[in-house]
């Protein structure tokens, strides 16, 4: 009797390890927040262009943790015409200002702006603030946009 309880014992011992470990890599797994996009190497979800641009990328990630991501904010906005948008979780588009930053895009503003070429040829850019995209536009020129007025233009 001894024998088979040390080794039932052991064996639910184990069983609560691995179970520990799958709901841990399940939580993880199911993490909802933005990844680091590796430039020069990973490619743009829409377009399939190589993201090399620093400053006009963008990522989209889903309520369910699934990152896409665009090598500008333009294809980003492409790519909405043909997702759920009731999945997603976040929109993000690198800061001009801060080359790599990914500001969230629904608060963004962004310059359309001849003098500020972008990977797809749409001339945009995000800024974080309104302030920042104003001072831009008076150096620059163009036109500011609001993440909702982007989306009415650029559809």
């Amino acid at each position: 009797f001894k024998t088979f309880y040390k080794s039932t014992n052991l064996k639910m011992k184990t069983l609560k390890k691995i179970l520990s470990l799958v709901i841990v890599w399940l939580l993880i797994s199911c993490n909802v927040s933005p990844k680091a996009i590796n430039y020069g190497e990973d490619g743009c979800y829409f377009c399939k262009m190589t993201i090399v641009d620093k400053i006009h990328a963008a990522e989209i990630v889903t309520k369910k943790g699934k990152v896409y991501m665009f090598d500008s904010s333009e294809c980003m906005v492409n790519f909405l015409k043909e997702f759920d948008t009731s999945e997603i979780k976040l929109y993000l588009s690198n800061n001009y200002n801060e080359p790599e930053s990914l500001i969230n895009a629904t608060e963004a503003t962004f310059l359309i702006s001849k003098n500020i070429p972008s990977p797809m040829g749409a001339y945009l850019s995000a800024f974080k603030t309104k302030d920042e995209a104003l001072k831009m536009q008076s150096e620059k020129g163009g036109q500011t946009y609001s993440w909702q007025e982007l989306i009415k233009h650029l559809n």
